[in-house]
């Protein structure tokens, strides 16, 4: 009688043993399954290009930071504060100019129009209020 019992819990550990590598089996085959996935759907920041990168990154922007401008109908604003205080130190017409031609990216006879003028004289507003009334080149 001894001899059965021995042989049966010989033959449930073998049994157990059995499945226990049939499950670790399986298991191995999940894991390169898995890997198999990242490989084909994960790629290394190093292989992004810069533009990539680029859009995981967020920029706070504050309304502390900007300047507000009205001109021609239009708002403008401007977010850098150095900027903001040139375009202040301009007059009325020399900053309209300055905004409309380089923030709403108008030429010079649209900006005539608009503002009532002399084509002659919106160039010469443009060209003239970048040095000598704010000391900034734009």
């Amino acid at each position: 009688m001894e001899q059965s019992s021995f042989y049966d819990e010989k033959t449930v550990r073998h049994k157990f043993d059995r499945k226990c590598k049939l499950a670790l089996k399986g298991e191995v085959v999940d894991y390169e399954r898995h890997l198999a996935y990242l490989r084909k759907h994960e790629v290394l920041f190093s292989e992004l290009s810069e533009r990539e990168i680029e859009n995981f990154s967020i920029i706070n922007e504050y309304a502390l930071e900007k300047s507000y401008f009205r001109t021609g109908g239009y708002d403008v604003v401007a977010k850098d504060a150095l900027l903001a205080e040139a375009l202040k130190a301009l007059t009325e017409r020399k900053r309209d100019v300055i905004l409309l031609s380089y923030f709403m990216e108008m030429n010079d006879a649209d900006i005539a129009r608009k503002l009532n003028l002399v084509r002659s004289t919106v160039h010469e507003n443009g060209r003239n209020a970048s040095i000598r009334e704010s000391n900034v080149y734009f």
